[in-house]
């Protein structure tokens, strides 16, 4: 009897082993965020994911890694920690007006004092891109901040710029998304872990 247990247990384990591994992966327009990842010492769990549209077109897939889930902007820009912004290209894209577009969103969305402490990392960051010329579909980049270091760049996972000190421009860069104007309202709900709602075709 005792065997018969133990066997049916394994059973079921195996069974739910793949089940499992599925529930560690949100899958995005294809692309597949890990629920959890490491940077230096801190293990950052996935907030949300989600599409940014442009009318009826995918552009990018998003996802927020911090250290614990926040559903508010206040309480994503306040976490303390280490956190991550992953994009994956759905579309090839101007990487220089994107940068444009970057800098536009964290103008109209940061406060003055604090953009002001951004601009030096916003001119490095515009010039990543500008060098870069292209981001093809399936591309990537992060954008990892650690405290103490500052914030890196990475493309397709390597680091492309030097860390940048100022700890304005992570928060900066974070309210294209999340900020009073975001990019995109129903991708700034997808990030704050929030359900999505029907889409407006309409609304950029």
């Amino acid at each position: 009897m005792r065997r018969t247990i133990v066997l049916a247990a394994a059973l079921a384990a195996l069974l739910g082993a793949p089940l499992a591994q599925a529930q560690s992966v949100t899958e995005v327009a294809g692309v597949k965020y890990e629920s959890a990842v490491q940077i230096g010492n801190a293990r950052l769990l996935l907030n949300g994911a989600g599409i940014r549209y442009k009318a009826i077109f995918k552009v990018y897939t998003a996802g927020l890694y911090l250290g614990a889930k926040a559903a508010t902007t206040e309480a994503v820009l306040a976490a303390p920690g280490a956190k991550r912004m992953h994009i994956v290209m759905l579309r090839d894209i101007d990487a220089n007006e994107l940068g444009k577009l970057f800098t536009r969103g964290m103008q109209d969305n940061s406060p003055k004092e604090e953009f002001s402490k951004s601009i030096a990392g916003t001119i490095r960051l515009s010039e990543l891109f500008s060098a870069k010329k292209k981001l093809a579909a399936g591309e990537s980049f992060s954008v990892d901040y650690v405290p103490g270091q500052g914030t890196t760049v990475l493309i397709n996972g390597k680091a492309s710029i030097e860390p940048i000190k100022e700890p304005e421009f992570f928060a900066s860069l974070l309210r294209i998304w999340l900020g009073h104007a975001p990019a995109d309202a129903q991708l700034k709900d997808a990030l704050l872990g929030k359900a999505a709602a029907p889409r407006d075709p309409f609304n950029n």
